[in-house]
């Protein structure tokens, strides 16, 4: 999935490791990433945070998109900074998931990010045909219908 993430890959993301559920990734703060106060927009700080959780949640095969996300950001980064985002997955049921995803400079917590999956029907792996398989029998989603 990240060898095709061509948004991140132009903003010098790197992926730095992989598995079920977890994912490692790294972004240096640029000139062009920093906002009028001098520090790193929280869109890229979000950006390399929600890239390390698309490459976790897309770990277990389905193709999997964020169902929503949040952000916390505890610690401005500046230019030059070299920011490594790590992802963890917390728990998934059906289709969904929840992803926590740590952003640090060197040890210090820069932001923390909450993210929330769902896999869709029909891709690789996902062999759900059963509209209550997602957890919630007797519901109707668009996608069930």
């Amino acid at each position: 999935m990240f060898a095709a993430d061509e948004a991140s890959r132009r903003l010098g993301i790197e992926l730095l490791g992989h598995g079920e559920g977890t994912a490692r990734l790294r972004m240096t703060v640029t000139s062009a990433m920093v906002n009028g106060h001098g520090i790193a927009h929280g869109g890229y700080v979000f950006l390399l945070a929600d890239t390390a959780f698309a490459c976790a949640c897309n770990s277990h095969g389905p193709v999997t998109v964020a169902a929503g996300a949040d952000i916390v950001f505890v610690a401005p980064a500046r230019e030059g900074d070299v920011l490594v985002a790590t992802a963890e997955e917390r728990t998934r049921y059906g289709r969904s998931g929840v992803y926590d995803v740590s952003v640090r400079r060197g040890e210090e917590v820069i932001a923390e990010f909450r993210g929330r999956s769902r896999s869709l029907r029909g891709t690789a792996k996902d062999t759900t045909a059963d509209p209550a398989a997602d957890g919630t029998p007797g519901t109707t989603t668009k996608e069930s219908r």
